[in-house]
């Protein structure tokens, strides 16, 4: 009897050393338990058996039928050979054909009169109806009634279609299969018993061998089902494990104190807030009150008032005795809040200084690019706890930086951080301090509980009174030029009412090498490449300098055009953001530099230049820069893409709505999720093979479910050792880092 591999086995000693060389290298299958977790993509079937006389023309078909005759012909001068088969079935004849070697072993079993069933997709040559090589069954001739429990097997059998490669047809990947498939009796199975039965979930080995060799669609569906909640149980597992964890950590509860700073903040605010920001401060500050940190994920759509809310619970920790740090990932977006927070605190701000309230707080700039001494005063603050509240870039997270006692760190644009960065600043805590991770960038439910599942989840999703709407519209430069031109004509126009304008381009133009339209948000398709490779033939995308220039010559003659980009000098940077906030500038010409957190409510009109060259969570980001005091806003997005093209379809979806949520769907639909649990940050193949972020919502949400109580009633797995072992696969080193940073 032969041994069964066992699932560690390497693939060498199973398939032989080349096979397993170009499935590790092509499809990154090393072991046998790989090899039985790479499923079939999709079943292509054998097919209703056809009658002859009824076979469809470039169809897949499956017929029983006689040999009547067969015969060897030569063509090439005597060179090459081809068998010709002729079969009929009473209604109809048909030829088959086969060549070169493949002539060998039908010649020897497709005598005249021998019965067999044969698959094949059915063409025509010198107009006649052919298969070309099909594959065959011989049929045993003892009595009909074998023959027919024959043809119904074989005919009705799914075929398992592989992801191949072109060095590795998926066939041959489907005959290395069947060496390893008795091996999934060995299977661990990582749900708890309760959990299978309570959801009548097959077992793990039996899931295995119907997802590979079905019997019936009942069985592919059978098989998807438990393996789908295998790889939604098992990462839900993964980070109910980290929360319960973080849970355990030593934090100081920070309570705001009666007739502090966050009520004299709240009694000069000229507004009320909004219910959603009164249900996310709650949350918030619930959190804050307790004695282990706080880990949440605020996110809400642009504009939706998210820095109100972070900077109310930074007031609520310095009334608390502690300090507020707020991580930034620009200079220019750090400079931005502390202006804010400054402008929106008054004589708050302005702790320890002449003309400041009694409840005052200083609130400091950190960032790269300071002169010594403004640094130097900068941790000054807060080492000695002067400042409550400090905004800064990456420079907060030096080792030289100390604070007096750090109780909170709000990570402003989550994604753009990493996970070394978000601790380094929680490690600058006398206990690890609360922290808050906000992101303007909408993320659908079931994508918020698989990538940030570490964190708990507030959504912001109500627009503050007095935003306005934006209408949002793609220009299509190359068919219609004159629509152009009346993009610029609507950019005078809300100039002359006294308005300002964005101007946004994929380059800056001043030929350092540079990403064209640098597209966050995951891995790009297939479709996306061609159509890049496409536009990159016919032109560079549109800089900065160039078009800025161009303007100014041509169609805004007149008008004050400055441009911004990430290369300028910071404090050039600076003025040139403050003479637009300041209405000096009416159209500024720039990167995505202002993509987010950029305030300036008097902008109204926004024109993206090479708008297929950005993402739709980017675009949406952008857009939300215009609409933000109570003149309309207008976002025109510019291509030259065709009308089919799915670049013109991503920008249509992207001028359809203003809900980010709804968008960000549509960009996860485009993209799929092979990128969601960060193939590409953690450099290790992403764990969802047979589950979609997309459809399995429900799944997800249960499993998340299940996972929490599993997790609180055995914190260390210690009753179920095979959901451990599957833990720790899944967990290497470098996916334990990715889940961390979310």
């Amino acid at each position: 009897m032969d041994l069964v591999p066992a699932l560690d086995e390497p693939l060498k000693k199973v398939v032989g050393p080349a096979t397993a060389k170009v499935m590790a290298d092509h499809l990154d299958l090393h072991t046998v338990g790989d090899l039985l977790h790479h499923y079939p993509r999709r079943y292509a079937e054998r097919g209703e058996l056809t009658r002859l006389a009824d076979l469809p023309l470039d169809e897949h078909a499956t017929v029983v039928a006689r040999v009547e005759s067969a015969r060897i012909l030569k063509f090439n001068g005597g060179r090459g050979q081809r068998l010709e088969v002729t079969i009929t079935d009473g209604s109809g004849r048909l030829q088959l054909v086969f060549f070169g070697r493949g002539i060998h072993k039908p010649h020897k079993d497709l005598l005249p009169g021998t019965r067999a069933m044969f698959a094949g997709k059915v063409s025509v040559f010198n107009r006649k109806m052919q298969l070309a090589h099909p594959a065959y069954e011989l049929l045993r001739a003892d009595g009909d009634e074998g023959v027919g429990e024959a043809v119904g097997n074989w005919a009705g059998a799914l075929l398992p279609i592989y992801p191949a490669t072109a060095k590795l047809e998926s066939w041959k990947i489907a005959k290395s299969v069947d060496m390893v498939l008795p091996s999934a009796q060995e299977a661990l199975d990582p749900l708890p018993p309760a959990l299978r039965d309570g959801r009548a979930l097959i077992p793990l080995p039996e899931a295995l061998l119907k997802i590979h060799r079905p019997h019936s669609k009942a069985d592919i569906a059978a098989a998807r089902d438990r393996l789908k909640w295998d790889e939604a149980f098992v990462l839900q597992v993964a980070l109910a494990r980290r929360r319960f964890a973080d849970a355990q950590l030593p934090a100081v509860a920070r309570r705001p104190k009666a007739g502090g700073l966050l009520d004299a903040f709240d009694a000069k605010l000229p507004f009320t807030l909004t219910e959603g920001q009164e249900k996310v401060s709650k949350e918030i500050f619930d959190d804050l009150a307790t004695e282990h940190p706080m880990h949440r994920l605020l996110q809400g759509e642009v504009g939706s008032g998210k820095t109100m809310v972070a900077l109310r619970a930074m007031l609520a920790v310095v009334d608390a005795g502690g300090q507020a740090a707020m991580l930034a990932p620009t200079e220019v977006l750090a400079q931005q809040h502390h202006r804010s927070i400054v402008e929106m605190m008054g004589e708050l701000a302005e702790g320890g200084m002449l003309g400041g309230a009694d409840q005052a707080t200083k609130v400091t700039l950190l960032t790269g690019s300071m002169g010594t001494a403004a640094r130097r005063q900068a941790l000054l603050d807060l080492v000695t706890g002067e400042a409550g509240i400090v905004i800064g870039t990456h420079a907060l997270i030096e080792d030289k930086v100390q604070f007096h006692d750090l109780g909170l760190v709000v990570v402003d644009e989550q994604h753009r951080f990493g996970v070394e960065q978000r601790d380094a600043l929680r490690g600058k805590g006398k206990q690890p301090p609360h922290l808050l991770v906000m992101t303007a960038t909408p993320i659908p439910r079931t994508v918020a509980m698989t990538v940030f599942g570490d964190l708990e989840t507030s959504v912001l999703d109500q627009l503050p009174a007095g935003r306005s709407p934006i209408a949002s519209h793609v220009v299509p430069a190359q068919d219609k030029p004159h629509f152009l031109a009346r993009a610029w004509e609507r950019v005078r126009e809300e100039v002359e009412k006294g308005h300002q304008a964005y101007v946004v381009c994929p380059r800056i133009g001043d030929d350092v090498d540079e990403p064209a339209g640098s597209k966050k948000g995951g891995k790009k398709s297939a479709e996306e490449k061609a159509e890049e490779a496409a536009t990159a033939e016919k032109r560079p995308p549109l800089a900065v300098l160039e078009v800025a220039e161009q303007l100014a010559r041509g169609p805004l003659q007149g008008l004050s055009v400055e441009v911004l980009h990430g290369r300028m000098q910071p404090d050039d940077k600076d003025a040139v953001m403050r003479r637009f906030a300041a209405g000096q500038t009416q159209v500024l010409v720039a990167t995505t530099v202002i993509e987010v957190g950029v305030n300036v409510p008097n902008a109204t009109a926004m024109v993206i230049m090479d708008a297929d060259r950005f993402g739709v969570s980017q675009l949406h980001q952008l857009r939300g820069r215009v609409g933000r005091g109570s003149a309309p806003g207008l976002c025109l997005l510019v291509t030259d893409m065709p009308e089919a093209s799915p670049a013109r379809a991503r920008l249509g979806a992207v001028a359809s709505t203003l809900d980010g949520f709804e968008l960000s769907r549509i960009d996860l639909e485009q993209r799929r999720e092979g990128d969601v649990l960060g193939q590409a940050q953690s450099g290790v193949r992403s764990s969802l093979r047979m589950l979609t972020v997309i459809d399995d919502e429900e799944i997800i949400a249960a499993a998340r479910e299940e996972a929490v109580q599993v997790v609180a009633a055995d914190p260390g797995l210690e009753r179920l050792p095979e959901l451990r072992t599957a833990l720790d696969a899944l967990l290497d080193a470098e996916r334990e880092q990715y889940l961390d940073k979310g």
